[in-house]
């Protein structure tokens, strides 16, 4: 589990982010939700170490990693995964190195037995036959797939995914919304996932926080969205004519 509590983070005298308090469950799919500019990414950065609060906790189980010295900070980092927005493999490698470059990175495992967990892991996203390709000769989607499999290599307590759905087809990007699910469940990982992919928060939010303008408006489920009053909210979901129609369903079906 991760808590945030009264995070606040402010560049010169712009306030990003002001008093978020969030917990995020271990063994769910978390995400963070928000327009562009509403702080969401600022708040992952600051969760993952890439930026420091100006004052507030992170608490991973117990664990205070704004307070950490910074010896614990990097081992603690090692406990995490994380899925890039453009995938970010490297293309000079095969599909197989990119997956073991964490293990060849952090691991002291024989070569015999990174190549088994590489292999393992390429297996659990359905790409076991492209060990030998490179990026650039597979689809966007199967990079996608790679980058978990990378993300997942050193067998972390914690996965992030920031934009993992970004620049794919609607098909593709339920494969990866169900990977991504089923991963943490089998592996009973704390899963945060930020994204504006209104698929995925109807697919996969268990447990969801909104962020507008630096502060966390609303939490729930992807059950309970429907029926939430906050209008910053329900504003940022149904832009679009579908989901508005979507929600009059919704409202009628409850009044029958």
């Amino acid at each position: 589990m991760i808590q945030l509590n009264h995070l606040y983070k402010s560049f010169d005298d712009k306030e990003v982010l002001h008093d978020i308090n969030a917990t995020f469950e271990n063994g769910k799919v978390n995400l963070i939700i928000g327009q562009s500019g509403s702080g969401k990414t600022v708040l992952m950065k600051n969760i993952v170490g890439l930026l420091e609060p100006t004052s507030g906790s992170i608490m991973y189980d117990d664990r205070d990693f704004v307070q950490m010295p910074k010896r614990e900070q990097v081992m603690l980092r090692r406990e995490m995964g994380m899925i890039f927005q453009s995938a970010a493999l490297f293309d000079s490698m095969s599909v197989l190195d990119n997956v073991m470059f964490p293990l060849d990175m952090f691991s002291d495992m024989p070569y015999e037995d990174r190549v088994r967990r590489a292999r393992n892991c390429l297996s659990r996203v359905n790409l076991s036959g492209a060990e030998n390709k490179f990026p650039g000769e597979i689809s966007g989607g199967m990079q996608k797939r790679v980058a978990i499999a990378r993300a997942i290599v050193l067998q972390p307590r914690y996965l992030f995914c920031d934009e993992p759905n970004s620049g794919l087809d609607p098909k593709t990007s339920i494969v990866i919304d169900e990977l991504i699910s089923s991963i943490t469940h089998e592996d009973h990982i704390t899963t945060i996932v930020n994204t504006h992919d209104m698929n995925s928060v109807m697919g996969i939010g268990e447990h969801i926080t909104f962020i507008c303008e630096g502060r966390a408006e609303w939490r729930g489920s992807n059950k309970e969205i429907m029926d939430s009053t906050n209008q910053r909210l329900m504003d940022f979901i149904f832009a679009s004519d579908i989901l508005r129609q979507a929600k009059q369903l919704h409202d009628e079906k409850k009044r029958i």
